[in-house]
Protein backbone atom coordinates (compact mmCIF):
# COMPACT_ATOMS: atom_id res chain seq x y z
CA UNK A 1 0.00 0.00 0.00
CA UNK A 2 1.76 3.60 -1.25
CA UNK A 3 2.03 6.52 0.84
CA UNK A 4 -0.71 8.07 -1.75
CA UNK A 5 -3.46 5.95 -0.95
CA UNK A 6 -2.89 6.09 2.98
CA UNK A 7 -2.58 9.95 2.52
CA UNK A 8 -6.08 10.30 0.50
CA UNK A 9 -7.85 7.97 2.71
CA UNK A 10 -6.68 9.46 6.05
CA UNK A 11 -7.67 12.99 4.20
CA UNK A 12 -11.25 11.57 3.02
CA UNK A 13 -12.00 10.38 6.63
CA UNK A 14 -10.33 13.24 7.86
CA UNK A 15 -12.92 15.46 5.91
CA UNK A 16 -16.14 12.93 6.24
CA UNK A 17 -15.34 12.96 10.51
CA UNK A 18 -14.97 16.96 10.27
CA UNK A 19 -17.68 17.54 7.87
CA UNK A 20 -19.87 14.94 10.57
CA UNK A 21 -18.74 17.64 13.57
CA UNK A 22 -19.54 20.57 11.42
CA UNK A 23 -23.22 19.50 11.02
CA UNK A 24 -23.83 18.30 14.49
CA UNK A 25 -22.39 21.71 16.36
CA UNK A 26 -24.71 23.66 13.29
CA UNK A 27 -27.72 21.60 14.35
CA UNK A 28 -26.83 21.65 18.05
CA UNK A 29 -26.68 25.72 18.05
CA UNK A 30 -29.97 25.78 15.91
CA UNK A 31 -32.09 23.22 17.33
CA UNK A 32 -30.28 21.33 20.51
CA UNK A 33 -33.06 22.70 22.62
CA UNK A 34 -36.10 21.58 20.65
CA UNK A 35 -34.87 18.24 20.22
CA UNK A 36 -34.15 17.70 24.47
CA UNK A 37 -38.09 19.28 25.01
CA UNK A 38 -39.67 17.03 21.76
CA UNK A 39 -37.85 13.87 23.57
CA UNK A 40 -39.00 14.76 26.94
CA UNK A 41 -42.60 15.07 25.66
CA UNK A 42 -43.18 12.35 23.18
CA UNK A 43 -41.80 9.33 24.73
CA UNK A 44 -44.38 7.65 26.54
CA UNK A 45 -46.13 5.68 23.85
CA UNK A 46 -44.04 3.30 22.20
CA UNK A 47 -44.59 4.33 18.96
CA UNK A 48 -44.15 7.55 19.70
CA UNK A 49 -41.08 6.90 21.26
CA UNK A 50 -39.41 4.60 18.42
CA UNK A 51 -40.60 7.33 16.01
CA UNK A 52 -39.16 10.05 17.91
CA UNK A 53 -35.69 8.35 18.02
CA UNK A 54 -36.01 7.78 14.62
CA UNK A 55 -36.65 11.00 13.38
CA UNK A 56 -33.78 12.88 15.84
CA UNK A 57 -31.76 10.38 14.73
CA UNK A 58 -32.18 11.22 11.17
CA UNK A 59 -32.11 14.75 11.22
CA UNK A 60 -28.66 14.42 13.40
CA UNK A 61 -27.42 11.39 11.52
CA UNK A 62 -26.10 10.12 15.11
CA UNK A 63 -27.76 7.50 17.15
CA UNK A 64 -24.86 7.87 19.42
CA UNK A 65 -26.01 11.72 19.98
CA UNK A 66 -29.75 10.12 20.61
CA UNK A 67 -28.42 7.43 22.57
CA UNK A 68 -26.32 10.03 24.75
CA UNK A 69 -28.79 12.41 25.13
CA UNK A 70 -31.29 9.23 26.92
CA UNK A 71 -28.55 8.41 29.06
CA UNK A 72 -28.71 12.02 30.32
CA UNK A 73 -32.36 11.90 30.82
CA UNK A 74 -32.29 8.51 32.76
CA UNK A 75 -30.04 9.98 35.14
CA UNK A 76 -31.85 13.22 35.54
CA UNK A 77 -34.35 11.31 36.16
CA UNK A 78 -36.52 13.09 33.44
CA UNK A 79 -37.13 9.68 31.48
CA UNK A 80 -37.88 6.08 32.81
CA UNK A 81 -35.87 3.34 31.79
CA UNK A 82 -38.81 1.65 29.72
CA UNK A 83 -39.04 4.85 27.61
CA UNK A 84 -35.36 4.88 26.88
CA UNK A 85 -36.03 1.39 24.96
CA UNK A 86 -38.64 2.55 22.48
CA UNK A 87 -36.40 5.92 21.91
CA UNK A 88 -32.97 3.50 21.65
CA UNK A 89 -34.57 1.34 19.05
CA UNK A 90 -36.06 4.29 17.12
CA UNK A 91 -32.73 5.93 17.25
CA UNK A 92 -31.26 2.72 15.48
CA UNK A 93 -33.69 2.98 12.37
CA UNK A 94 -32.95 6.96 12.01
CA UNK A 95 -28.82 6.21 12.27
CA UNK A 96 -29.46 4.02 8.73
CA UNK A 97 -30.17 7.51 6.51
CA UNK A 98 -26.57 8.52 6.03
CA UNK A 99 -25.96 5.32 4.80
CA UNK A 100 -28.89 5.69 2.04
CA UNK A 101 -28.08 9.41 1.54
CA UNK A 102 -24.78 7.62 0.87
CA UNK A 103 -26.23 5.67 -1.55
CA UNK A 104 -28.17 8.01 -3.61
CA UNK A 105 -24.48 9.24 -5.04
CA UNK A 106 -24.51 12.98 -3.95
CA UNK A 107 -21.09 13.38 -3.78
CA UNK A 108 -21.52 15.59 -7.61
CA UNK A 109 -23.41 18.32 -5.81
CA UNK A 110 -21.52 18.22 -2.61
CA UNK A 111 -19.18 21.00 -3.64
CA UNK A 112 -22.02 22.80 -4.10
CA UNK A 113 -23.94 22.17 -0.51
CA UNK A 114 -20.35 23.22 0.90
CA UNK A 115 -20.28 25.97 -1.23
CA UNK A 116 -23.84 27.70 -0.09
CA UNK A 117 -22.75 26.93 3.36
CA UNK A 118 -19.76 28.44 3.86
CA UNK A 119 -21.13 31.51 1.95
CA UNK A 120 -23.92 32.05 4.49
CA UNK A 121 -21.35 31.83 7.15
CA UNK A 122 -18.84 34.04 5.78
CA UNK A 123 -21.24 36.89 4.08
CA UNK A 124 -24.66 36.49 6.21
CA UNK A 125 -24.71 38.33 9.70
CA UNK A 126 -27.57 36.36 11.72
CA UNK A 127 -25.71 34.10 13.89
CA UNK A 128 -29.30 31.63 13.24
CA UNK A 129 -28.11 31.48 9.51
CA UNK A 130 -24.75 30.74 10.32
CA UNK A 131 -25.72 27.46 12.24
CA UNK A 132 -27.85 26.75 9.21
CA UNK A 133 -24.62 27.41 6.97
CA UNK A 134 -23.03 25.27 8.97
CA UNK A 135 -25.27 22.56 8.26
CA UNK A 136 -25.28 22.81 4.90
CA UNK A 137 -21.23 23.01 4.93
CA UNK A 138 -20.46 20.33 6.82
CA UNK A 139 -22.89 17.72 4.66
CA UNK A 140 -20.83 19.12 1.82
CA UNK A 141 -17.58 18.48 3.61
CA UNK A 142 -19.14 14.77 4.32
CA UNK A 143 -20.04 13.71 0.98
CA UNK A 144 -16.17 15.32 -0.46
CA UNK A 145 -14.19 13.23 1.78
CA UNK A 146 -16.54 10.41 0.94
CA UNK A 147 -15.93 10.74 -2.67
CA UNK A 148 -12.24 11.07 -1.38
CA UNK A 149 -12.24 8.31 0.22
CA UNK A 150 -13.46 6.17 -2.20
CA UNK A 151 -11.13 7.18 -5.02
CA UNK A 152 -8.05 6.55 -2.99
CA UNK A 153 -8.94 3.34 -2.38
CA UNK A 154 -9.80 1.80 -5.83
CA UNK A 155 -6.14 0.73 -6.50
CA UNK A 156 -6.75 -1.30 -3.31
CA UNK A 157 -8.17 -3.91 -5.21
CA UNK A 158 -5.57 -4.88 -7.14
CA UNK A 159 -3.56 -5.29 -4.28
CA UNK A 160 -3.54 -9.35 -2.83
CA UNK A 161 -2.46 -8.66 0.27
CA UNK A 162 -5.38 -6.81 1.01
CA UNK A 163 -7.56 -8.90 -0.67
CA UNK A 164 -6.49 -11.31 0.82
CA UNK A 165 -7.04 -9.71 4.13
CA UNK A 166 -10.59 -8.29 3.65
CA UNK A 167 -11.10 -11.86 2.72
CA UNK A 168 -11.26 -12.98 5.71
CA UNK A 169 -14.59 -10.40 6.72
CA UNK A 170 -16.63 -13.41 5.71
CA UNK A 171 -15.86 -14.85 8.66
CA UNK A 172 -18.79 -13.72 10.94
CA UNK A 173 -16.57 -13.60 14.37
CA UNK A 174 -13.66 -12.13 12.25
CA UNK A 175 -16.46 -9.30 10.31
CA UNK A 176 -18.04 -8.35 13.46
CA UNK A 177 -14.67 -7.79 15.48
CA UNK A 178 -13.13 -5.54 12.56
CA UNK A 179 -16.70 -3.81 12.46
CA UNK A 180 -17.29 -3.37 16.66
CA UNK A 181 -13.73 -2.66 17.24
CA UNK A 182 -13.16 0.45 14.41
CA UNK A 183 -16.16 1.68 15.18
CA UNK A 184 -15.69 1.83 18.49
CA UNK A 185 -12.46 3.85 17.85
CA UNK A 186 -14.00 6.43 15.62
CA UNK A 187 -17.37 6.61 17.71
CA UNK A 188 -19.33 6.79 14.65
CA UNK A 189 -21.42 4.12 13.19
CA UNK A 190 -22.21 6.74 10.31
CA UNK A 191 -18.97 7.53 9.43
CA UNK A 192 -17.74 3.14 9.69
CA UNK A 193 -20.86 2.60 7.28
CA UNK A 194 -19.48 5.14 4.95
CA UNK A 195 -16.42 3.84 4.87
CA UNK A 196 -17.35 0.41 4.48
CA UNK A 197 -19.74 1.85 1.73
CA UNK A 198 -16.43 3.71 -0.43
CA UNK A 199 -14.92 0.30 -0.07
CA UNK A 200 -17.52 -1.12 -2.12
CA UNK A 201 -18.13 1.21 -4.12
CA UNK A 202 -14.12 0.62 -5.29
CA UNK A 203 -14.82 -2.79 -5.74
CA UNK A 204 -12.68 -3.77 -3.01
CA UNK A 205 -15.46 -5.34 -0.94
CA UNK A 206 -19.05 -7.04 -1.43
CA UNK A 207 -22.01 -7.30 0.50
CA UNK A 208 -21.21 -10.88 0.98
CA UNK A 209 -17.48 -9.94 2.57
CA UNK A 210 -18.96 -7.33 4.42
CA UNK A 211 -22.24 -7.87 6.13
CA UNK A 212 -20.57 -9.30 9.14
CA UNK A 213 -18.50 -6.45 9.78
CA UNK A 214 -21.71 -4.16 9.15
CA UNK A 215 -23.57 -5.81 12.04
CA UNK A 216 -19.75 -5.68 14.24
CA UNK A 217 -20.78 -2.07 13.50
CA UNK A 218 -23.90 -1.71 15.36
CA UNK A 219 -22.50 -2.89 18.23
CA UNK A 220 -19.11 -0.23 18.36
CA UNK A 221 -21.66 2.42 18.06
CA UNK A 222 -22.60 1.31 21.82
CA UNK A 223 -18.92 2.77 23.21
CA UNK A 224 -20.24 6.63 23.31
CA UNK A 225 -23.60 6.05 25.16
CA UNK A 226 -20.85 4.02 27.43
CA UNK A 227 -18.79 6.67 27.88
CA UNK A 228 -21.47 9.00 28.43
CA UNK A 229 -22.80 6.90 31.40
CA UNK A 230 -19.63 6.68 33.33
CA UNK A 231 -20.15 7.85 36.79
CA UNK A 232 -23.99 8.34 35.94
CA UNK A 233 -27.02 6.28 38.41
CA UNK A 234 -27.90 2.61 37.80
CA UNK A 235 -30.50 3.23 35.56
CA UNK A 236 -28.72 5.40 32.96
CA UNK A 237 -25.92 2.71 33.10
CA UNK A 238 -28.97 0.47 32.21
CA UNK A 239 -29.40 2.37 29.33
CA UNK A 240 -26.22 1.50 27.77
CA UNK A 241 -26.86 -2.28 28.61
CA UNK A 242 -30.49 -1.82 26.90
CA UNK A 243 -28.50 -0.09 23.77
CA UNK A 244 -25.51 -3.14 23.62
CA UNK A 245 -28.57 -5.52 24.18
CA UNK A 246 -30.40 -4.42 20.97
CA UNK A 247 -26.97 -4.47 18.69
CA UNK A 248 -25.97 -7.72 20.02
CA UNK A 249 -29.51 -9.81 19.76
CA UNK A 250 -29.69 -8.26 15.88
CA UNK A 251 -26.19 -9.13 15.17
CA UNK A 252 -26.65 -13.08 16.22
CA UNK A 253 -29.85 -12.76 14.99
CA UNK A 254 -29.14 -11.52 11.07
CA UNK A 255 -25.67 -13.97 11.63
CA UNK A 256 -27.69 -16.71 11.89
CA UNK A 257 -29.99 -15.41 8.91
CA UNK A 258 -27.25 -14.73 6.80
CA UNK A 259 -25.54 -18.31 7.78
CA UNK A 260 -28.78 -20.58 6.76
CA UNK A 261 -30.78 -17.96 4.11
CA UNK A 262 -29.94 -16.60 0.72
CA UNK A 263 -30.24 -13.59 2.45
CA UNK A 264 -27.45 -11.30 1.33
CA UNK A 265 -28.15 -12.64 -2.54
CA UNK A 266 -31.23 -11.97 -2.04
CA UNK A 267 -30.17 -8.06 -0.84
CA UNK A 268 -26.99 -8.39 -4.02
CA UNK A 269 -30.19 -8.83 -6.65
CA UNK A 270 -32.40 -5.63 -5.40
CA UNK A 271 -29.97 -3.16 -7.00
CA UNK A 272 -26.46 -3.10 -8.33
CA UNK A 273 -25.47 -0.44 -6.55
CA UNK A 274 -22.78 -1.94 -4.23
CA UNK A 275 -22.97 1.17 -1.57
CA UNK A 276 -26.66 1.04 -1.57
CA UNK A 277 -26.55 -2.90 -0.74
CA UNK A 278 -25.10 -2.04 2.14
CA UNK A 279 -27.15 0.90 3.28
CA UNK A 280 -30.53 -1.06 2.47
CA UNK A 281 -29.06 -4.27 4.36
CA UNK A 282 -28.08 -1.50 7.27
CA UNK A 283 -31.70 -0.57 7.11
CA UNK A 284 -33.35 -4.13 7.28
CA UNK A 285 -30.78 -4.99 10.19
CA UNK A 286 -32.30 -1.80 12.40
CA UNK A 287 -36.06 -2.10 11.29
CA UNK A 288 -36.43 -6.07 11.59
CA UNK A 289 -34.53 -6.05 15.34
CA UNK A 290 -36.83 -3.22 16.51
CA UNK A 291 -40.50 -5.07 14.98
CA UNK A 292 -38.74 -7.77 16.40
CA UNK A 293 -37.92 -6.32 20.06
CA UNK A 294 -40.69 -3.68 20.20
CA UNK A 295 -43.21 -6.07 21.91
CA UNK A 296 -40.21 -7.21 23.92
CA UNK A 297 -39.08 -3.57 25.67
CA UNK A 298 -40.03 -4.91 29.17
CA UNK A 299 -37.70 -8.05 28.82
CA UNK A 300 -34.75 -5.76 27.71
CA UNK A 301 -35.50 -3.41 30.83
CA UNK A 302 -35.59 -7.09 32.95
CA UNK A 303 -32.54 -8.09 31.69
CA UNK A 304 -30.85 -4.35 31.83
CA UNK A 305 -31.27 -4.81 35.68
CA UNK A 306 -30.73 -8.77 35.71
CA UNK A 307 -27.17 -7.81 34.50
CA UNK A 308 -26.84 -4.29 36.92
CA UNK A 309 -28.38 -5.13 39.70
CA UNK A 310 -29.15 -2.58 42.68
CA UNK A 311 -26.29 -2.68 45.01
CA UNK A 312 -25.94 -0.68 48.00
CA UNK A 313 -22.81 0.71 46.95
CA UNK A 314 -24.45 2.87 44.88
CA UNK A 315 -26.41 4.52 47.51
CA UNK A 316 -23.69 7.08 47.12
CA UNK A 317 -22.51 8.29 50.77
CA UNK A 318 -20.60 11.86 51.32
CA UNK A 319 -20.46 14.70 49.07
CA UNK A 320 -21.35 13.58 45.43
CA UNK A 321 -23.02 15.45 42.35
CA UNK A 322 -26.49 13.79 41.76
CA UNK A 323 -27.85 14.70 38.73
CA UNK A 324 -24.47 16.05 37.21
CA UNK A 325 -22.35 13.50 34.57
CA UNK A 326 -18.69 13.86 35.90
CA UNK A 327 -16.55 15.97 34.01
CA UNK A 328 -14.18 13.29 32.82
CA UNK A 329 -16.86 11.29 31.31
CA UNK A 330 -18.33 14.21 29.74
CA UNK A 331 -15.64 15.27 27.95
CA UNK A 332 -14.81 11.68 26.04
CA UNK A 333 -18.41 12.92 24.48
CA UNK A 334 -17.74 13.64 20.71
CA UNK A 335 -21.78 14.08 19.94
CA UNK A 336 -22.52 17.29 21.52
CA UNK A 337 -26.63 17.49 19.75
CA UNK A 338 -29.17 17.90 22.73
CA UNK A 339 -26.20 17.46 25.49
CA UNK A 340 -26.26 21.34 26.11
CA UNK A 341 -29.64 21.40 26.76
CA UNK A 342 -30.19 18.41 28.68
CA UNK A 343 -27.02 19.60 30.85
CA UNK A 344 -29.54 22.63 31.74
CA UNK A 345 -31.80 20.31 33.34
CA UNK A 346 -29.13 18.67 34.95
CA UNK A 347 -27.57 21.88 36.06
CA UNK A 348 -31.17 23.40 37.35
CA UNK A 349 -31.54 20.34 39.53
CA UNK A 350 -28.59 20.11 40.99
CA UNK A 351 -28.81 23.93 42.20
CA UNK A 352 -32.41 23.10 43.20
CA UNK A 353 -30.55 20.33 45.60
CA UNK A 354 -27.94 22.61 47.20
CA UNK A 355 -31.02 25.52 47.50
CA UNK A 356 -32.55 23.01 49.60
CA UNK A 357 -29.36 22.18 51.79
CA UNK A 358 -29.09 26.46 52.66
CA UNK A 359 -32.42 26.29 53.25
CA UNK A 360 -31.89 23.50 55.78
CA UNK A 361 -29.20 25.47 57.30
CA UNK A 362 -31.02 28.70 58.01
CA UNK A 363 -33.72 26.76 59.74
CA UNK A 364 -31.04 24.75 61.54
CA UNK A 365 -29.10 28.14 62.32
CA UNK A 366 -32.01 30.16 63.87
CA UNK A 367 -33.11 27.39 65.84
CA UNK A 368 -29.83 26.77 67.28
CA UNK A 369 -29.96 30.48 68.03
CA UNK A 370 -33.33 30.37 69.64
CA UNK A 371 -31.85 27.07 71.94
CA UNK A 372 -28.53 28.00 72.71
CA UNK A 373 -27.93 24.85 71.45
CA UNK A 374 -23.78 24.66 70.28
CA UNK A 375 -24.51 20.90 68.83
CA UNK A 376 -26.50 21.98 66.23
CA UNK A 377 -23.29 23.61 64.88
CA UNK A 378 -21.87 20.65 64.20
CA UNK A 379 -24.48 19.71 62.12
CA UNK A 380 -24.40 22.78 60.16
CA UNK A 381 -21.12 22.95 59.68
CA UNK A 382 -21.47 19.29 57.93
CA UNK A 383 -24.22 20.83 55.22
CA UNK A 384 -22.34 24.16 54.90
CA UNK A 385 -19.05 22.05 53.58
CA UNK A 386 -20.98 19.91 51.39
CA UNK A 387 -23.13 23.19 50.01
CA UNK A 388 -19.29 24.66 49.32
CA UNK A 389 -18.08 21.57 47.43
CA UNK A 390 -21.48 21.68 45.31
CA UNK A 391 -20.88 24.99 44.63
CA UNK A 392 -17.03 24.38 43.99
CA UNK A 393 -18.19 21.56 41.23
CA UNK A 394 -21.18 23.38 39.58
CA UNK A 395 -19.04 26.41 39.08
CA UNK A 396 -16.20 24.37 37.31
CA UNK A 397 -18.46 22.31 35.72
CA UNK A 398 -20.23 25.22 34.51
CA UNK A 399 -16.64 26.79 33.25
CA UNK A 400 -15.86 24.26 31.03
CA UNK A 401 -19.27 23.94 29.32
CA UNK A 402 -19.59 27.72 28.36
CA UNK A 403 -15.78 27.17 26.69
CA UNK A 404 -17.87 24.59 24.62
CA UNK A 405 -21.06 25.85 24.09
CA UNK A 406 -22.03 27.40 20.55
CA UNK A 407 -25.66 29.00 21.79
CA UNK A 408 -26.13 31.90 22.60
CA UNK A 409 -29.20 31.24 24.62
CA UNK A 410 -27.43 28.31 26.43
CA UNK A 411 -24.57 30.14 26.87
CA UNK A 412 -26.61 33.24 28.68
CA UNK A 413 -28.24 30.35 30.81
CA UNK A 414 -25.31 28.84 32.26
CA UNK A 415 -24.13 32.46 33.14
CA UNK A 416 -26.93 33.25 34.80
CA UNK A 417 -26.53 29.75 36.74
CA UNK A 418 -23.37 30.58 37.50
CA UNK A 419 -24.44 33.60 39.23
CA UNK A 420 -26.73 31.63 41.41
CA UNK A 421 -24.28 28.70 42.64
CA UNK A 422 -22.66 31.92 44.12
CA UNK A 423 -25.80 33.25 45.40
CA UNK A 424 -26.45 30.25 47.41
CA UNK A 425 -23.52 29.49 48.58
CA UNK A 426 -23.37 32.85 50.24
CA UNK A 427 -26.92 32.39 51.64
CA UNK A 428 -24.96 29.01 53.09
CA UNK A 429 -22.62 31.70 54.79
CA UNK A 430 -25.22 33.36 56.53
CA UNK A 431 -27.01 30.79 57.41
CA UNK A 432 -23.11 29.64 58.96
CA UNK A 433 -22.87 33.37 60.71
CA UNK A 434 -26.11 32.41 62.39
CA UNK A 435 -25.27 29.74 64.04
CA UNK A 436 -21.86 31.18 65.09
CA UNK A 437 -24.01 33.24 67.40
CA UNK A 438 -24.89 30.35 69.31
CA UNK A 439 -21.92 29.20 71.01
CA UNK A 440 -21.16 33.76 72.06
CA UNK A 441 -24.93 33.04 73.52
CA UNK A 442 -23.82 29.78 75.66
CA UNK A 443 -20.64 30.72 76.51
CA UNK A 444 -21.47 34.12 77.97
CA UNK A 445 -25.01 32.90 79.16
CA UNK A 446 -26.41 35.61 76.58
CA UNK A 447 -30.40 35.22 77.03
CA UNK A 448 -32.57 37.18 74.22
CA UNK A 449 -35.60 39.04 75.68
CA UNK A 450 -39.06 37.35 74.93
CA UNK A 451 -39.42 39.99 72.28
CA UNK A 452 -36.60 39.76 70.41
CA UNK A 453 -37.18 36.01 70.13
CA UNK A 454 -40.24 36.66 68.59
CA UNK A 455 -38.52 38.89 65.71
CA UNK A 456 -35.89 35.80 65.12
CA UNK A 457 -38.89 33.44 64.62
CA UNK A 458 -40.49 36.30 62.50
CA UNK A 459 -37.47 36.16 60.37
CA UNK A 460 -36.77 33.01 60.44
CA UNK A 461 -40.18 32.46 58.77
CA UNK A 462 -39.96 34.50 56.33
CA UNK A 463 -36.63 33.04 55.16
CA UNK A 464 -37.81 29.86 54.73
CA UNK A 465 -41.16 31.30 52.74
CA UNK A 466 -38.85 33.12 50.54
CA UNK A 467 -36.78 30.25 49.70
CA UNK A 468 -39.47 27.82 49.38
CA UNK A 469 -40.82 30.43 46.60
CA UNK A 470 -37.44 30.46 45.07
CA UNK A 471 -38.10 25.96 44.88
CA UNK A 472 -41.33 26.59 43.47
CA UNK A 473 -41.83 24.85 39.75
CA UNK A 474 -44.15 25.62 37.25
CA UNK A 475 -44.74 29.83 38.15
CA UNK A 476 -44.39 32.15 35.33
CA UNK A 477 -41.33 34.21 35.51
CA UNK A 478 -42.48 37.56 35.79
CA UNK A 479 -45.12 36.19 38.08
CA UNK A 480 -42.54 34.44 40.42
CA UNK A 481 -39.58 37.43 40.17
CA UNK A 482 -42.76 39.68 41.48
CA UNK A 483 -43.59 37.50 44.58
CA UNK A 484 -39.89 37.07 45.15
CA UNK A 485 -39.16 40.79 45.14
CA UNK A 486 -41.92 41.70 47.65
CA UNK A 487 -40.96 39.18 49.93
CA UNK A 488 -37.30 40.63 50.03
CA UNK A 489 -39.13 44.00 49.93
CA UNK A 490 -40.54 42.66 53.24
CA UNK A 491 -37.59 41.33 54.62
CA UNK A 492 -35.68 44.96 54.36
CA UNK A 493 -38.77 46.54 55.90
CA UNK A 494 -38.86 43.81 59.06
CA UNK A 495 -35.15 44.65 59.42
CA UNK A 496 -35.98 48.28 59.57
CA UNK A 497 -38.64 47.46 61.94
CA UNK A 498 -36.41 45.24 64.17
CA UNK A 499 -33.71 47.44 64.29
CA UNK A 500 -36.51 50.32 65.59
CA UNK A 501 -37.65 48.40 68.04
CA UNK A 502 -34.24 47.40 69.49
CA UNK A 503 -33.18 50.82 69.86
CA UNK A 504 -36.17 51.46 71.92
CA UNK A 505 -35.39 48.22 74.27
CA UNK A 506 -31.56 49.60 74.34
CA UNK A 507 -32.80 52.60 75.69
CA UNK A 508 -35.40 51.23 78.09
CA UNK A 509 -32.42 49.36 79.25
CA UNK A 510 -34.55 45.40 78.79
CA UNK A 511 -31.80 44.51 75.85
CA UNK A 512 -27.67 44.03 77.29
CA UNK A 513 -24.59 45.63 75.49
CA UNK A 514 -23.44 42.28 73.92
CA UNK A 515 -27.14 40.77 72.82
CA UNK A 516 -27.75 43.94 71.30
CA UNK A 517 -24.52 43.52 69.03
CA UNK A 518 -25.13 39.93 68.42
CA UNK A 519 -29.20 40.74 67.48
CA UNK A 520 -28.00 43.46 65.21
CA UNK A 521 -25.37 41.56 63.15
CA UNK A 522 -27.90 38.45 62.95
CA UNK A 523 -29.98 41.42 61.34
CA UNK A 524 -27.31 42.23 58.95
CA UNK A 525 -27.40 38.31 58.07
CA UNK A 526 -31.20 38.37 58.21
CA UNK A 527 -31.40 41.08 55.27
CA UNK A 528 -28.61 40.10 53.41
CA UNK A 529 -30.40 36.34 53.15
CA UNK A 530 -33.17 38.25 51.22
CA UNK A 531 -30.39 40.19 49.10
CA UNK A 532 -29.21 36.85 47.70
CA UNK A 533 -32.47 35.21 47.34
CA UNK A 534 -33.35 38.45 45.18
CA UNK A 535 -30.51 37.75 42.75
CA UNK A 536 -31.19 34.47 42.39
CA UNK A 537 -34.64 35.53 40.87
CA UNK A 538 -33.66 37.72 38.93
CA UNK A 539 -31.48 35.29 37.39
CA UNK A 540 -33.44 32.83 36.93
CA UNK A 541 -36.29 34.53 35.61
CA UNK A 542 -33.95 35.89 32.81
CA UNK A 543 -33.17 32.51 31.57
CA UNK A 544 -35.58 32.01 28.17
CA UNK A 545 -38.73 30.07 29.31
CA UNK A 546 -37.72 26.04 28.28
CA UNK A 547 -34.65 26.52 30.71
CA UNK A 548 -37.22 27.97 33.73
CA UNK A 549 -39.87 25.71 34.49
CA UNK A 550 -38.77 26.49 37.76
Amino acid sequence: MNASIVLGLLGGLALFLYGMQMMSSGLEAAAGNRMKGILERLTSNRILGVAVGAVITAVIQSSSATTVMVVGFVNSGMMSLKQAVWVIMGANIGTTITGQLIALDVGAIAPLFAFVGVAMIVFLKKPQLHHYGSILAGLGVLFIGMEMMGTSMEPLREMPAFVNMVSTFSNPLVGIAVGAIFTAIIQSSSASVGILQALAVSGVVGLDTSVYVLFGQNIGTCITAVLAAIGTSRNAKRTTVVHLSFNIIGTVLFTILCQVTPLVPFMQSLTDNPAAQIANMHTLFNVVTTLLLLPCGGLLVKLAMRILPDREEDQKEGMHLAFLVPEPARTKQEHPIGLSAMYLTQLRQELNRMLGMAKDNIATAFQAVLERDPKEVEKAQATEEYIDFLNKEISQYISKGMVRETNAKDSSAMSSYFKITGNIERIGDHAMNICEYTQKLADKHIRFSEEAQDEIRAMEQVCLDTLALLEQEGIQPTEWLTKVSAMEQRIDDMTDEFRRKQLERMRQGSCSDEACIIFSELLTDFERIGDHALNIAQERASIAPESTDA
